[in-house]
């Protein structure tokens, strides 16, 4: 390394740097985070990242140097975190849909549900399958079926009325 007497390369120089802004670098990475073991890390990493490209960083801007670095990892590792605690949280409802306990409640509340439609009348079924099912308009329903609009929104009303009542009883 260069050992000009004003180069940041200098050792002794480097060192000087380190003691005197050090200190007030940890202080702001701690105030900001709120971490103390992360402002050390983050403190000893900016001062690090100096060291390695102290040929591209003169004396004078070495105090900003190393605090814009620091903060720039300071933010990144906010920035990681967040991404981690995402997939966490995805990871974690994945694994509660995919429990077992959830699959059987799952599969019971499909064959109840199962149930209760086939409990309906015929026609209100008929029209209800239609709708929900084969997402027909009510009109395209009333045509297929040969009936009036209004005999499909009576029939599918008091489908719904019928599952209502039936779910009340489930839960």
């Amino acid at each position: 390394m260069s050992q000009e007497p004003n180069s940041v390369c200098n050792k002794l120089v480097f060192s000087r740097i380190f003691s005197e802004y050090s200190r007030t670098l940890y202080n702001f990475l701690y105030y900001k985070s709120g971490n103390q073991k992360l402002a050390e890390d983050l403190t000893q990493e900016a001062f690090l990242k100096l060291w390695i490209n102290c040929k591209k960083v003169t004396l004078e801007k070495a105090k900003g140097y190393v605090f814009t670095i620091g903060q720039n990892l300071m933010l990144n590792t906010f920035k990681h975190n967040k991404v981690k605690l995402k997939f966490q949280t995805i990871t974690q409802t994945e694994k509660d849909i995919e429990s077992p306990d959830y699959l059987l409640e799952e599969k019971e509340l499909k064959s109840q549900i199962e149930d209760a439609i086939s409990a309906l009348p015929e026609k209100q079924r008929e029209a209800f399958l239609l709708s929900r099912i084969d997402k027909k308009t009510y009109n395209e329903i009333a045509e297929i079926l040969g009936i009036s609009r209004q005999a499909v929104e009576k029939r599918i009303y008091n489908a719904l009325n019928s599952l209502r009542k039936v779910s009340k009883l489930i839960k």
